[in-house]
């Protein structure tokens, strides 16, 4: 099975520069199969999503593939080459300080006043109406004769191209980071073909992300035709994996969750060989157990709690040295959590603000 190549410009330096991600594109041999878009590396530091790619890539060429598959790694140039020292900043636009991953557009479709117009199309050719609206919408914002910001511009060309697709994953870490999951609740079961052990089960609320901008819309209009008496099943899945920490590459484990992926494709009907989904236990919880927890206090940080497993409440999290009350009984302070949780993922960094988000953690979770 071959690939095609391109490249899409999403953007120009003040040299004129011009700006550009890679594209490649595997072409199914079924019209009806469902189509694929992955993205990896908005966030400059998150490297690994990119390995994912490659190894997918490798499962590809020795598969039968029925959907289109789009692969976009490198998605974010600008990001992925803002270095300082050792270090890549690129989480943030370095122009407006908004984080590259809330820049994309949020449609805010007006389901019923969109439903009038289009109420007698089946449901093949609703879904490819609403597809096509969406699309537009991303085009009509940007052609904003007023223009748009640098990180919008990469954003919303980025959804542009996600929205002509029925799945889209879009590829990630975090800075010191278990595997885990973003799922929308209606997508649920699906949580299951991936190999990644945690999942965070998040509703049809749009905070700016890839893959809210692309399944809300649909959610949306699934949710609003059920008061019409009619039943569309959503049509586009879309999930966020988070694939461990930042600025690290490890192919071995790429290739676990390349076949994790696989077995996604092969349960929806993308590929026509079967692949199993990984044995393992798997977790979730709803985004409004998923908790932030910050730091009571400046200074120096002991990550204590192990990623992915069971802290149990008044265990020790972490410790704070602060070196400037040596000689007192503040110089260590030992942190703790007063419920049982998962932690997920801490800080990058040792040295923290009081105030700092220390760790994020699951609370109340529930084998899928």
């Amino acid at each position: 099975m071959s690939f095609t190549q391109s490249h899409l410009k999403v953007g120009e330096l003040a040299t004129g520069h011009e700006l550009n991600v890679p594209i490649f594109k595997f072409t199914g041999t079924d019209a009806n199969a469902p189509t694929v878009y992955i993205q990896a590396n908005v966030h400059g530091a998150e490297v690994q999503g990119n390995a994912v790619i490659y190894q997918l890539m490798q499962l590809l060429e020795q598969s039968t593939i029925l959907g289109d598959i789009v692969l976009v790694p490198l998605a974010n140039p600008l990001g992925i080459n803002q270095k300082s020292g050792e270090f890549t900043l690129g989480r943030f636009d370095p122009i407006t300080g908004v984080n590259w991953n809330r820049e994309y557009f949020n449609h805010q479709v007006d389901v019923q006043d969109w439903y009038v117009e289009h109420q007698h199309l089946d449901d093949a050719a609703l879904i490819s109406a609403y597809r096509s609206h969406l699309v537009a919408a991303c085009q009509q914002r940007l052609d904003n004769p007023w223009g748009i910001t640098s990180g919008h511009l990469l954003a919303v060309s980025l959804q542009k191209m996600a929205h002509e697709a029925d799945v889209v994953l879009d590829l990630h870490t975090g800075p010191k980071s278990c595997k885990h999951l973003y799922c929308p609740t209606y997508a649920h079961d699906r949580a299951k073909l991936f190999s990644i052990p945690y999942t965070l089960m998040i509703p049809n609320e749009f905070g700016g992300a890839m893959d809210e901008s692309i399944f809300c819309p649909w959610w949306q209009l699934s949710e609003f035709l059920r008061t019409q008496d009619r039943e569309l099943p959503v049509a586009v899945d879309a999930f966020t994996l988070e694939l461990g920490s930042q600025e690290h590459i490890d192919l071995h484990d790429a290739k676990n969750d390349a076949l994790g992926i696989m077995a996604y494709f092969s349960a929806k009907g993308v590929i026509e060989e079967h692949v199993a989904p990984a044995q393992m236990q798997r977790f979730g919880c709803y985004l409004q157990d998923y908790k932030k927890y910050h730091a009571p206090l400046g200074g120096m940080v002991e990550y204590k709690a192990p990623l992915g497993e069971l802290l149990v409440g008044g265990e020790p999290l972490a410790n704070i040295l602060r070196l400037d009350k040596y000689g007192t009984d503040q110089v260590l302070t030992s942190l703790s959590l007063p419920d049982d949780c998962v932690p997920i993922l801490h800080f990058a960094s040792a040295s923290v603000y009081q105030g700092t988000e220390l760790y994020k953690v699951m609370t109340n979770l529930f084998e899928l």
